[in-house]
Formats: C-alpha cells, structure tokens, sequence
C-alpha cells in the first residue's frame, strides 16, 4: 500500500476517522486501515506497511500522563518511545500548526508506546520521564512505516485527574472521537503535501549586525544590572527574540512612564527622539542605547539638514518606531512622504532646499520610486551623503530574488510588525512567486506546499536563524529534502557595544 494512509487500532477510532475525511461525495480523502488493538497486532499490521509510498498517520485516543491536558485535547508526537527505541516525527509542527488553526486544542510532545494498562505509579514514571501521553500501538506501526513520512494524533480520552477507572471514560472517550473526526481534514492535508523536494536557502538571512548588536545589549544588561532590566519597545521586531529575552528578565515596555524611577532601560535599535532621551534623563532612568549604528546615521543627517535650512522628506511607513524616532529629531523640519502622491503634497519655503533620506528596512525599489517624485518635482534635491536603506535589507532582497524565479513558493521567516520581513514577502511576489510570511513552522498551511516541488527559504534581518533550521527539519518530515545555499553576498559587518557596556566587560 503505496497510498497515504491512517492507521486506527481500533474499529471506533477509524470510523470517526473516516466520518473527518469524507468528502462530498461520500469517500474519504484518504484510506484508514483498521491496525488492531495491541503491541501484537500492530506488528503484524505494520508488516503489510510498505516501506516506501505515502505519508503514515498513526490516529486514535491515548491516555494524558501530564496535569494541564483535558479529555479531547489533541497529542500530536514529536517522537514516539517504546521498546527501548525512539522514532522522531519531524513534521509534527506543521500538523500541529494546521490542527490550532481548525480550532482544535493541540500539545506537542513524545508519546510512551507501552504493551499493557498501567496504574497510576507507572504512568507517573512515564512522565517523570518527559513523555505526556501513553498508547498501546504507535511504537509497533511507526517501525513499519520507516522509510516513509510518518505522523502520530492522538486524541485524551483519560487524565491523571479522569482515569479509566473513572465514571467519566465514557464521557472522555467521546470527546476524544470528536476530536479525531474534526482532526480529519488537517490529516488529509498533512497527506497530500507529503512529497520528496527541493529547498533554496537565499543567503544571507537572518540576523545582521545591528540586531546581533542589540540583543547582546539587552544580555550584556542583564548579566551587569541583573533582572529586571527594562526595554522601550520590542528590542528587533521578532517574537522569538522578545520571548527568550523575557525569560532571561527582560521587560519590555511601551512608553518610559511604565518604567519605575532610576531604573535600568535600554532604547531599541529602532532608534528614539531626542524627547525620549531627555525624559529618560529627567527621570533618572540608567539608559543604555541599542539604536543600530545605521539608523543613527540617518539621524545625524537630519539634524545636519534641519540645521542648514532643509525641508527633510523621510520616505518611511508611518508608525513605523524607526520612522517616529526619525522625524523627532527635527519635527519642524520634517515630512513622512510614503509615496509618489505624498510628493506633490510638500510645501517647503524654498524650493531648492529640499532633501530625502529613507527609513532603513525600505525595499529598494519601493523607495527608489519615491525618490525619483521628489527628483522629478524638485530636480536639486539633496539625498543622504551615503545610501540609507541597510546593507543587510539591500541583501536580502537580492538574495530573495535569487530564489525566487526557481521557487514554487517562499517561506519568509520573520514577524509581521518587521518591516525588513514584509519587504521580502513584497519583493518575493513582484518576482512572481507565491509568498508567505511565517513566525515558525506551525505557521505554515499544509495547502500552500500541495504538488509544491520547490521551496525557497528566507529570513528577515530579526529572525533568529534557529527558527529557519527548525523549519527545515520540519519540511523534512514530509519527505526527502535537497537543499541548495544560493548565495550572492557574504556580510562580515560588526558593530562596537556602546561605552557603558564596553566598560563593564573589560
């Protein structure tokens, strides 16, 4: 049997199973065979797997071994022990992903495959040991199905707290069935994605010098003052980034006035206005400033041109913190243009002192039209001394674009408050490629990557390259990958910590 297909032991599991897949015409989506109840049975069924083909789900109902899950709530294994053995599923966060976005609660995590019913002091061993749900079959048919992508679903149908002793098994073992019958169409797509593939790695990705700088800011902070250190605003625009500092003592804050007297806070490297310096200061906060040494270029060019009698047009997005930060520094002097018909609304007192400087996370071609409206309307107009888009933004978007003409579709790793994220997405699609930004891998839909042979791979300039390899392993769980780097720039850019933790490490 080449075919995808679901394994239920027993003959309840495989008829909720089926009730999920079936389509509108009456059949299901794909094939569920009824494995059998036991260690012994599921030998003999995973026997007749054959070792290559389609995808292999494992689904039935499994005891809770842990205190926070409940009747009904979906496992889905990210390895499966038994026997002394353990079988990893790789795409087990791509199926979660796809479950939680079908409204089903999901816990990732190992699965225990035992041959007996256990008590309650065994199950506490089981989960003294890490795993967080126990079942008689999963070890037995994940052997049999090695060589070919496999996942495990397994629905609670009893807790620590709900035992099979309990009165409420029958009450439990209900809503695990519904669950499994409402996981049916996430496992038919999990199924129709598995296929071999071709990944493209654009290079360089990820994490560039500015936002490596701010994050040993706020580490180097912490490890001096202690915790709790403040951070005005998200230190990079990542969610990852911000939740890991946070569970090293980080707090991050909106506005200065969340932040206690004569604290410690560092400024972003998105950059502040010269109001939230003297505020700080006012306050007697101790600030340490993680402004990304580019963005406190465009900065000086600012007040350099406010100061020489400049109407300064910052082509940026508004509420952007780059963007707010930027135009404090001269506000009288200054104009958010955002596009072409922004252009024709500037009004400066002299024609021929007009000057443009960009946000640094721009797209080039996006600003570069701009700039070509200011030329067109103001011919003299003065640029910035040195180009203001970042080299690790400029970058990526070529290295996008490297990927992009191969590519069936582009993952693009990064938050959707990160500008320099959203620019790849942009310019992934004007190459005419199918685009998706992604936090990580449960954030992928299982369609986007149907009949899909070729995968290409970014990351904006705040995505921890972590995440891009968890993707990948992820991808691989759904069949053979061959990943190529394309690379067309290699960045050995460093920038100096500020004088107050220079001092502090020596």
């Amino acid at each position: 049997m080449s075919e995808p297909v679901i394994c239920a032991p027993l003959r309840v599991e495989a008829r909720a199973l089926r009730r999920g897949l079936r389509r509108a015409g009456g059949q299901p989506a794909v094939d569920v065979l009824r494995t059998g109840y036991g260690p012994a049975r599921s030998a003999a069924a995973a026997a007749r797997l054959e070792p290559s083909g389609g995808g292999i789900v494992v689904g039935g109902v499994a005891g809770g071994l842990t205190d926070d899950l409940k009747v009904g709530d979906l496992i889905v294994a990210t390895e499966v022990r038994g026997a002394g053995e353990s079988v990893s599923c790789p795409s087990a966060p791509l199926l979660a992903g796809e479950l939680r976005r079908a409204g089903l609660n999901v816990k990732l995590g190992p699965i225990a495959t035992v041959d007996h019913l256990m008590g309650r002091g065994e199950r506490a061993r089981l989960a003294a040991s890490g795993a967080i749900a126990v079942d008689m079959e999963s070890a037995e048919l994940l052997r049999g199905a090695e060589g070919r992508p496999s996942a495990v679903v397994r629905a609670i149908s009893d807790t620590p707290e709900h035992s099979l002793a309990s009165p409420r098994i029958v009450t439990g073992g209900l809503a695990a069935l519904r669950s499994l019958r409402q996981a049916g169409p996430s496992l038919a797509r999990w199924a129709a994605a598995v296929q071999a593939r071709r990944v493209l790695m654009a290079s360089p990705r990820s994490f560039c010098a500015g936002v490596e700088r701010a994050i040993e800011i706020v580490e180097l902070a912490l490890e001096r003052y202690g915790a709790p250190v403040y951070v005005r605003k998200q230190i990079v625009h990542n969610k990852t980034v911000v939740a890991e500092l946070e569970e090293l003592g980080a707090i991050f804050v909106d506005e200065l006035d969340e932040v206690p007297d004569g604290a410690n806070v560092v400024f972003s490297a998105h950059g502040v206005s010269p109001e939230v310096r003297l505020e700080a200061e006012r306050r007697g906060l101790a600030a340490v400033d993680a402004t990304c040494p580019l963005v406190a270029k465009v900065h000086a060019e600012a007040r350099r041109f406010a100061a020489d009698g400049y109407l300064v047009a910052l082509i940026g997005h508004a509420g952007h913190e780059e963007v707010d930060g930027t135009l404090g520094e001269a506000p009288a002097s200054m104009a958010l243009v955002e596009n072409a018909a922004d252009v024709a609304k500037l009004n400066p007192d002299d024609q021929g002192k007009v000057a443009y400087l960009m946000q640094t996370t721009l797209a080039a071609d996006e600003a570069g039209g701009v700039v070509d409206a200011i030329l067109d309307r103001f011919p003299s107009a003065r640029g910035p001394g040195s180009d203001d888009i970042c080299y690790a933004t400029t970058n990526r978007q070529r290295a996008v674009r490297g990927i992009a003409a191969d590519a069936d579709v582009v993952l693009v790793v990064g938050s959707a408050n990160s500008s320099n994220s959203l620019r790849l997405v942009e310019t992934a699609q004007r190459a005419g490629t199918k685009a998706h930004l992604i936090d990580s891998a449960e954030d992928i839909e299982l369609g986007w990557l149907t009949g899909v042979g070729t995968i290409g791979i970014t990351a904006g300039a705040s995505a921890p390259p972590a995440v891009v390899g968890q993707i990948v392993a992820a991808l691989s769980g759904l069949g053979a990958l061959e990943t190529k780097e394309v690379v067309v720039a290699t960045e050995d850019v460093q920038f100096g910590l500020p004088r107050e933790l220079r001092q502090s490490t020596g």
